[in-house]
């Protein structure tokens, strides 16, 4: 198992694909691919305004609101689904139009994206306010500190996670983690498809 700690102020800025605001990217594969080149990708977003997402082709993708009043999606013209800091993880494809309306004010976002011939992925958002022991297994898998701090440790693994920091876990087996604190974090888990 490889283990990256990759700390918010390393996290990468860069222009949104469409060009309407910025990303922060927290980790990519492969190292260094861009918008049209990745398998997998891991980012976080100020959305300031109304407007449609960039398209993706091949792509899955997965939004979590981190803060604001919310945002509501309009996914391949459906019915708008509303989204706030307390709701779960969203799933849709990134290849078809999604139009998007803040709901008093901007948000910022949490977006996992797999390429859908290669991989899939889960999310989990995660409360913890005492010592929890959880499963975690991906190819890689990543726990990513949204509110708080939470120290991660189990099978030589000893982390300590700030606000915004993610831990990045490579060719994890299924593996119990123990994790002390109290806020909220996100387990990300990506798999090869089948």
């Amino acid at each position: 198992m490889g283990i990256s700690l990759l700390r918010a102020a390393d996290h990468r800025r860069m222009p949104w694909k469409n060009g309407g605001g910025e990303t922060v990217e927290i980790a990519v594969f492969p190292p260094d691919a861009g918008f049209s080149d990745f398998d997998w990708r891991v980012s976080m977003a100020k959305v300031a305004g109304d407007g449609p997402f960039s398209i993706f082709p091949d792509i899955d993708r997965t939004l979590c609101v981190l803060d604001g009043n919310g945002i509501a999606l309009s996914i391949d013209q459906q019915d708008a689904l509303h989204l706030d800091a307390t709701s779960e993880p969203l799933l849709f494809p990134a290849d078809v139009p999604v139009s998007a309306r803040l709901v008093n004010g901007p948000i910022t976002d949490l977006n996992i994206m797999t390429r859908r011939s290669h991989f899939t992925h889960t999310v989990r958002r995660l409360h913890i306010e005492r010592e929890t022991t959880l499963s975690v297994t991906g190819m890689p898998a990543m726990i990513f500190c949204h509110i708080g701090t939470m120290r991660v440790n189990g099978d030589g693994l000893a982390a300590q996670l700030g606000c915004l920091d993610c831990l990045l876990l490579i060719n994890v087996a299924e593996k119990p983690l123990r994790f002390s604190g109290v806020g909220t974090v996100f387990i990300i888990e990506i798999r090869p498809e089948r």
